[in-house]
């Protein structure tokens, strides 16, 4: 599982025009909106692989090569499938070390599935899989570089730590369990299978931590973007809303089993639109 990112809908499931990213993505002007979609299509392209059913190490090649075309692509023989990013790559001075910390984190699930990491690579994890991504898409969008990294880091951490609680049972099912260890055995849970895990009664101890954290990286990338002009942090801020409306609904819910998925209502999500595209 990654990240439906700072910039990017990572866990990728459903196509791009019927997610938040495309929404998010649209109101941009043509190049930023290309170089956005392009940014889109690279992590699908590497999520897939790293979420197939195919052997590990086919999937850790295939890995390999998306480095070694990205490789190829900053020493100016892009190959075929990396073309059309030259232009942007050039334009946005896109750095070259985060589009292969995206690829290092796809392959953190690839040689054998996460499962109960500690929090230092669980921090790691999403810093690859979601602010990497958030620091290829500030400088499309504009912000300066300091704050831009801010941005990436805090924005990035707070919706992949969503996805992460809202995709509990999904995971699961895939044989994952991105919660901390440390979380689960504060919470007296000494295992790490992930479906056991998902119907202990104490998950919801578990969750508590990482919501806090999670609102907490919310607020400091909301203090980010109140420095800048509206135009520039739209579509940040519409991928901060609309995932700060779905941890809303996880609170809500709750974390005990079992759990009924949260969606945000069409009318959410054409509120957050209007208010934040049209400022």
């Amino acid at each position: 599982m990654t990240l439906e990112t700072a910039a990017v809908d990572t866990n990728y499931g459903t196509t791009a025009s019927g997610s938040s990213f495309y929404a998010a993505m649209r109101i941009l002007p043509p190049e930023q909106r290309e170089a956005m979609f392009l940014i889109y299509s690279f992590c699908r392209q590497v999520d897939d692989i790293a979420d197939s059913d195919g052997p590990r190490p086919e999937r850790m090649a295939a890995l390999q090569q998306w480095r070694e075309d990205i490789d190829a692509l900053y020493q100016g023989r892009p190959p075929a499938r990396l073309v059309d990013y030259v232009a942007s790559v050039k334009k946005f001075d896109l750095k070259r070390e985060d589009f292969l910390a995206i690829v290092d984190g796809m392959e953190m699930d690839v040689p054998q599935d996460i499962r109960a990491p500690d929090l230092a690579t669980l921090d790691l994890y999403c810093d690859r899989v979601a602010s990497a991504v958030g620091r290829l898409s500030v400088r499309v969008f504009g912000l300066p570089n300091d704050d831009g990294i801010l941005l990436a880091h805090h924005l990035g951490r707070a919706l992949q730590l969503t996805n992460i609680l809202r995709d509990i049972d999904e995971d699961a099912a895939l044989g994952r369990l991105y919660l901390p260890r440390e979380g689960l055995r504060e919470a007296g849970i000494m295992e790490n299978d992930p479906v056991q895990v998902a119907a202990d009664p104490r998950l919801p101890q578990v969750c508590a931590p990482l919501v806090a954290r999670a609102r907490e990286h919310f607020a400091k990338s909301d203090d980010v973007m109140a420095r800048h002009p509206r135009r520039v942090v739209r579509a940040p801020r519409i991928m901060s809303k609309y995932y700060g409306a779905i941890l809303k609904l996880l609170i809500a819910r709750g974390f005990s089993a079992p759990r009924a998925p949260v969606r945000v209502s069409k009318v959410t999500r054409l509120g957050i639109v209007l208010r934040y595209a049209l400022t």
